[in-house]
């Protein structure tokens, strides 16, 4: 306890942090907002995803705004003598349950032209007896008002409106009975948000409606839609929301009852918890809002356009018995909000789900209790990790924290599911990764100086990349020579005598330093090679130790396309300084290698050993033979994929008995111009000619190749055919030249 002391300190301090976030001693940005992400998480992974039959929704959708010779309606507001007709079709003939409108009727409808015939009667026309008794007799089939409220008389249907928040709201139309008196909650504080105005429907229309709610989502501070509130507060009294007066209207309009808790006598908190109404309770957090239990994403209810049910092409059991909804998807409509399960969904869709999850009584609870239980689990867990953590080795302090991690999602979730509470689980989570990422920095900070020790120790024997892995894992590596399937790259530049030759030592130093570290750059950095060693201005390489490499022939041959395009670049760059041009011949193979720690009692490296080895030198050193850049090995080729190969030859190597194909990487598929695609073609062509010891069209063919595009390979098995006229390789060759020099 004494060795880590500092540790556990900083982890206490590091706890009470969150505790104090969790008592709201202060607020932490980035925890809310990552509680708001994981609650959205919760919600998606737990959502049905199925179809509410009870519940349907009638679109004013883009077909509906339609110009009526389209089939449509023309654009919305429609007059009310069509939505009167409506009213009729879904009571009459559909026998649906009830009809909410997630739409306000705050103007008067002029479009029958009643009011420019009341302004001619009051006017120009108002000595005219017969224009008089005409316009009071069409007068009741011209007053679309009237004839929409009279449709809504004695049928559920309830009305919507909207609350506003500005201090100068103007009030507009005419608001419903409140659900709830001025004085209701006396004294208490119960977190319920006020409202300064509103825009609701006409006096007309809402006196004859069975009942109306607000249609006001409550955003959270990401602007994300979760929540709506079940009571809002205007001029002290309280008002309902759209799905709640839906529910309340078919199931006999129950009174609406708050559930207060008493003041911290029992509980140790006070504030509103429930709101019940006939068999339904409904739970709510400190705003008296509901969390929305969103089924799924856009289409959880049946859709159906509101112009098809005016015309009647809705099958009349699609209807029968449903509560429906009429809302609008249309974007110029400028109801799509943003929310949990979608980024672009319809507002109609929200009250939709709200008004089943009332019906399921499957709502999300948050109530006030919920932080005490987060101060109750941070405390908790920040204690045990903190103590417990500094005991731990490394790979123990994983398996603990990810075992703490584990079972506070599992326990969250399982009561998130099951039991429709929302406990706090960002930020536990986030006091659990800190705890760890600390103590795992601590402890790394701290052992560094062991793997300094280790370098200092190795530094010199072995490359970097096996100091960085003993330095992380010394317990686990293990430097003994074994046999592994690794990839050998060998470079050398061409010439570099005469090179040499031209430059002054200084100059000459800062040119093979330079080719040097660009070269163990490609390798080392771009495509993860290990530097076995420099041997003048020659470079040896290997892929697949000390650390795994499952695609190591890929990687090295990779590596050997990259250096190619440095070479230009830096003949670039030295001809630019007045220094001679230089070039590379490159050999790669793939083989089983010993790698290790070898040498002797006085000095020892990390390096590869074997048949495969000597191989890949022999490639490097025969490149020149056949004017190609790069040379690789047959066990190289069947390992790597994406490259375009030209097979060069079958060669006996000296020291080796039996023939290897060899092949020049040209780089890769999508990089390679058809033109040369086109040449390899016909080059493997002559090679099959060549091997059939078909000299004529072997020869016509490389004579071809060579006027298409001059290369020494051409001239080179235009000199042995040359020679095989004469001296036959026999009836047994089948096209293998053998090397008896290195």
């Amino acid at each position: 306890m004494r060795k880590n002391l500092n540790r556990i300190i900083i982890g206490i301090a590091i706890t009470a942090v969150f505790l104090m976030h969790a008592i709201h001693a202060f607020r932490l940005p980035l925890i809310d907002n990552l509680e708001a992400m994981v609650y959205d998480t919760r919600l998606r992974l737990t959502m049905p995803n199925t179809v509410d039959p009870r519940i349907v929704i009638l679109d004013i959708d883009e077909k509906s705004l339609l110009e009526r010779e389209r089939g449509g309606e023309g654009r919305w507001p429609w007059p009310r003598d069509r939505l009167a007709l409506l009213l009729d079709k879904l009571f009459d003939k559909y026998g649906i349950a009830a009809i909410g409108f997630d739409v306000v009727f705050a103007e008067r409808d002029e479009s029958s032209g009643i009011r420019v015939l009341e302004r001619l009667g009051q006017r120009e026309l108002r000595e005219v007896p017969q224009f008089q008794s005409a316009l009071e007799r069409v007068r009741p089939q011209l007053e679309y008002d009237d004839i929409f409220a009279r449709k809504m008389k004695g049928r559920t249907v309830v009305m919507g409106y909207v609350f506003l928040a500005d201090e100068e709201a103007s009030q507009k139309g005419m608001l419903p009975p409140p659900v709830l008196p001025k004085g209701t909650f006396g004294s208490r504080k119960v977190g319920i948000t006020s409202w300064n105005g509103y825009t609701a429907n006409l006096e007309r229309l809402q006196s004859e409606a069975f009942s109306a709610g607000h249609f006001n989502p409550l955003p959270d501070h990401d602007g994300i839609f979760r929540r709506v509130p079940i009571l809002v507060e205007f001029k002290g009294a309280y008002f309902e929301p759209l799905s709640l007066a839906m529910v309340r209207a078919v199931h006999g309009n129950p009174p609406v009852t708050p559930v207060v808790t008493e003041d911290g006598k029992s509980t140790g908190y006070s504030g509103l918890e429930w709101i019940r109404s006939g068999p339904f309770a409904i739970p709510v957090d400190d705003q008296a809002a509901a969390l929305v239990p969103y089924r799924g994403a856009k289409g959880s209810f049946r859709y159906y356009s509101l112009v098809d049910v005016l015309n009647e092409k809705v099958p009349v059991e699609a209807l029968r018995g449903k509560i429906a909804l009429v809302g609008t998807t249309a974007p110029g409509l400028l109801d799509l909000r943003a929310t949990p399960v979608d980024p672009v969904y319809p507002g109609v869709e929200i009250h939709a789900n709200l008004i089943a999850g009332i019906l399921d009584g499957n709502i999300k609870q948050r109530p006030p209790y919920v932080v005490g239980a987060e101060f109750v689990l941070l405390f908790l867990a920040g204690t045990v990790l903190t103590l417990l953590l500094p005991l731990l080795s490394p790979f123990r302090s994983v398996l603990a924290s990810a075992l703490a991690l584990v079972a506070v999602i599992a326990a969250n979730m399982t009561v998130f599911h099951y039991g429709n509470l929302v406990l706090p689980l960002a930020s536990v989570l986030m006091l659990i990764l800190l705890l760890f990422t600390f103590n795992m920095a601590y402890g790394f900070f701290v052992e560094a100086r062991g793997s300094r020790l280790i370098a200092g120790l190795f530094g010199q024997y072995v490359p970097p990349e096996l100091v960085e892995e003993m330095a992380r894992n010394p317990e686990r590596f293990n430097m003994a020579p074994r046999a592994e399937e690794l990839t050998v790259l060998f470079s050398d530049v061409r010439g570099f005598t005469t090179i040499s030759e031209s430059l002054n030592p200084d100059e000459l130093s800062q040119y093979i330093n330079d080719y040097l570290t660009t070269m163990s750059l490609v390798i080392r950095e771009g495509h993860r090679g290990t530097l076995d060693k420099y041997i003048g201005d020659a470079i040896m390489a290997f892929w697949g130790a000390p650390l795994a490499d499952r695609d190591h022939a890929q990687h090295a041959v990779l590596a050997a396309l990259d250096m190619m395009k440095q070479v230009k670049v830096l003949n670039e760059k030295f001809h630019a300084r007045g220094w001679p041009p230089f070039a590379i011949g490159i050999g790669v193979n793939t083989g089983i290698m010993r790698v290790g720690d070898m040498g002797s009692q006085i000095r020892k490296a990390y390096t590869v050993m074997g048949d495969a080895v000597n191989l890949g030198s022999r490639l490097e050193g025969i490149t020149k033979q056949y004017g190609a850049a790069i040379l690789i090995g047959h066990e190289t080729k069947v390992r790597i994929r994406g490259i375009v190969l030209r097979e060069i030859d079958l060669v006996q190597v000296k020291g080796k008995d039996e023939p290897i194909a060899i092949y020049e990487p040209l780089g890769l598929e999508s990089g390679v111009e058809t033109r040369l695609l086109d040449e390899i073609k016909l080059w493997n062509q002559a090679l099959r000619y060549y091997r059939a010891q078909d000299w004529d069209r072997a020869e016509l063919q490389l004579l071809n190749l060579q006027k298409m595009a001059p290369r020494h390979l051409y001239e080179v098995f235009l000199e042995r055919i040359a020679h095989y006229r004469l001296e036959p390789p026999g009836a047994g060759w089948v096209g293998v030249h053998k090397f008896d020099t290195k």
